[in-house]
């Protein structure tokens, strides 16, 4: 991936079966492909922080790393999934391109210890309740955890999530 160009990271939210995945998939990769837009494959193996108890979760952590393996390889795409618990992240390492800290979790500091443990691309979802300047320390967290600190601006994404303005009142104000 050309880390000059812009890139698309899409796909279901979360894994419902593999035929879905591939259908998908294979959508993005053509109308990505045409428009010479880089692409990462996103689909989550398991959605630790749904709503309610009763919300589908996906397939779970081995089950769901096998299909994203197998999209992985059928599509020749990179792949990015959440990773919910520091349990988890080895395991994900394993055929994760980018490995996702999702918002609810972006000030937990064994997780980019672990992360950093495997040299992997981190996507972090920025908090709401988190100012972009407090965001330097998540940076600083992982930068700090490498062991080769060589291009670590490389293995770091941010993702805006937005700033809580009141109670179930999300806005993005990119000023």
């Amino acid at each position: 991936m050309n880390n000059n160009r812009l890139f698309v990271i899409a796909g279901p939210c979360v894994i419902e079966d593999y035929n879905l995945l591939q259908t998908v998939c294979g959508e993005l990769k053509e109308v990505t492909h045409n428009l010479g837009i880089d692409f990462i494959f996103k689909a989550s193996f398991d959605k630790a922080n749904r709503s309610s108890i009763d919300s589908f979760r996906g397939p779970g952590l081995e089950e769901g790393l096998e299909m994203l393996q197998k999209i992985k390889k059928q599509f020749e795409v990179k792949i990015l999934s959440d990773v919910h618990s520091v349990e988890m992240i080895s395991s994900a390492a394993e055929v994760l391109d980018v490995l996702q800290i999702p918002a609810f979790l972006a000030r937990q500091t064994d997780f980019y210890i672990e992360c950093a443990k495997y040299d992997k691309v981190i996507n972090v979802k920025k908090g709401q309740f988190m100012s972009p300047y407090e965001m330097k320390n998540a940076i600083d967290k992982y930068q700090n955890s490498l062991q080769e600190k060589k291009n670590w601006q490389d293995k770091i994404w941010i993702t805006e999530r937005g700033t809580f303005f009141g109670y179930g009142n999300l806005v993005v104000d990119f000023r």
